[in-house]
């Protein structure tokens, strides 16, 4: 038995220190009201009503495990925010004095990812916490930032208040004790979220140069969470729109799908649009919602998106981006027929240049390349009612993707409703029915290839 020079097992010194913590917490959550420790504010259980349980079982493993092992460990950011706004969060941060190296030899399930920006997975069962070092804002003479004061190194390990600081909003700079039921809050962010109230930690302009993205994110909260955007926190973002040309690719593309993907993407396009942010993130994006048809294809497809979002159902980035850019497509397509041009070597001509200067501005992983390339050439196929394509068409992996993105279609007059209706019977039907739906077939028909028959040839 491990015995230190005292004579004390440590086994028992850490039941005692166990023991000791136990007595605090339940002290502290019999507190009434907040008390102030230095620039933070720590908010009791009985004034902000976040409870431990609210906390997933694998975050409070994490928290209590490093604390056990005499580190800070707190869940952290948006998961903070929305138990406070009585949402479900999707999942749970967690921040530490920690190193990384420090958290993987804590739990035997962990792995440290990242070049730059170190952080840790740790695993319990089939949830993941990501775990983060507390990290500190970079001192404005010490700073490497581009030409346009974008910060290019932004990774030194602080403490909890530095933290704090090198948040972007104070609604994210939260941390929460699961073991005491006490939020710690630098900025007054538990009095924003009271009032509903997105605002940017510290100068906005500067923060915005910091990181362009800042600006789409302010944007994406606040038609997710529903919260006002603090007028000092908005009223730069016009004037300094420009800067989101200087963010890297990945980058853009990143936070354009949490946009779309957010459950909430009519409501983000609404804001971007009156912010005038919408303009180049994808090509005659401001163009098409501009012209009827094509707005009202685009916001059905957004509403479409959302309302699957919220019913728990998958939704997939491809299909979102083959509606988002297939009025482009369209125009293309269509001047290619009117130039006298073959109706499927135009479509895939207009495809190629499409997403060729698409690349040029935000590249779209090629992964869904394939996906909304299918969806697009099923659009004339989806026209033919005629002979056996139908039923074909029916056996297709991406029919169903193509079936949907047509009712959209239909939906904002570019295609007759008819259409959709006949497809829509048409899938469920019996083969007896299916018989007398399809039309009679008038194409013209192909002539069979005639085989050659082997000549025998005898020998001997």
């Amino acid at each position: 038995m491990l015995v230190n020079s005292y004579g004390i097992s440590l086994k028992f010194k850490v039941m005692i220190k166990k023991l000791f913590k136990r007595v605090i917490s339940m002290a502290r959550r019999k507190s009434k009201k907040p008390r102030v420790i230095g620039n933070c504010t720590v908010i009791p259980l009985r004034e902000h009503g976040v409870k431990r349980e609210g906390i997933s079982s694998a975050a409070r493993r994490v928290t209590d495990g490093l604390q056990a092992a005499g580190f800070q460990a707190y869940v952290v950011g948006g998961a903070v925010r929305d138990l406070l706004l009585k949402r479900q969060p999707k999942d749970f941060d967690v921040a530490t004095d920690a190193t990384p190296e420090e958290v993987r030899r804590v739990f035997r399930r962990a792995r440290i990812i990242g070049r730059r920006f170190r952080l840790v997975h740790v695993m319990f069962g089939e949830e993941t916490v990501e775990v983060s070092t507390f990290r500190r804002m970079i001192e404005a003479v010490d700073a490497q930032t581009d030409d346009h004061g974008r910060l290019l190194r932004d990774n030194e390990f602080g403490d909890q208040e530095q933290d704090a600081a090198r948040r972007d909003f104070t609604a994210n700079a939260l941390f929460f004790d699961p073991s005491t039921e006490e939020i710690f809050d630098f900025h007054y962010g538990f009095a924003d979220i009271r009032e509903n109230m997105l605002r940017m930690i510290g100068d906005p302009a500067t923060r915005y140069r910091e990181d362009p993205v800042r600006m789409l994110r302010a944007v994406r909260l606040s038609a997710k969470l529903g919260m006002k955007l603090e007028a000092a926190t908005a009223e730069p973002i016009f004037s300094m729109k420009g800067l989101l040309g200087n963010v890297p690719e990945a980058r853009l593309l990143d936070e354009m799908l949490k946009l779309l993907m957010s459950g909430h993407a009519v409501e983000c396009i609404k804001k971007l649009r009156s912010m005038h942010l919408h303009h180049g993130l994808l090509p005659m994006l401001d163009v098409i919602l501009e012209q009827p048809m094509g707005e009202k294809f685009i916001m059905s497809a957004l509403a479409n998106t959302d309302q699957r979002l919220s019913e728990d159902k998958p939704a997939s980035p491809a299909f979102l981006f083959a509606a988002l850019l297939w009025h482009e497509v369209l125009s293309i397509w269509n001047a290619q027929i009117d130039a006298g041009k073959p109706p499927i070597p135009s479509l895939h001509l207009a495809m190629d240049v499409v997403l060729k200067k698409q690349r040029l501005q935000m590249a779209i992983p090629h992964r869904h390349d394939a996906i909304m390339k299918e969806i697009w050439l099923l659009q004339p196929r989806l026209e033919q009612r005629s002979g056996q394509r139908p039923i074909r068409l029916l056996a297709l992996p991406r029919f169903r993707a193509a079936y949907d993105f047509m009712l959209l279609r239909c939906q904002s007059g570019e295609m007759p409703v008819e259409l959709g209706d006949w497809w829509t019977e048409f899938q469920d039907a019996t083969n007896e029915r299916r018989e007398e739906m399809l039309l009679p077939d008038k194409g013209p028909k192909r002539k069979r290839r005639r085989t050659k028959k082997p000549v025998l040839t005898v020998t001997g």
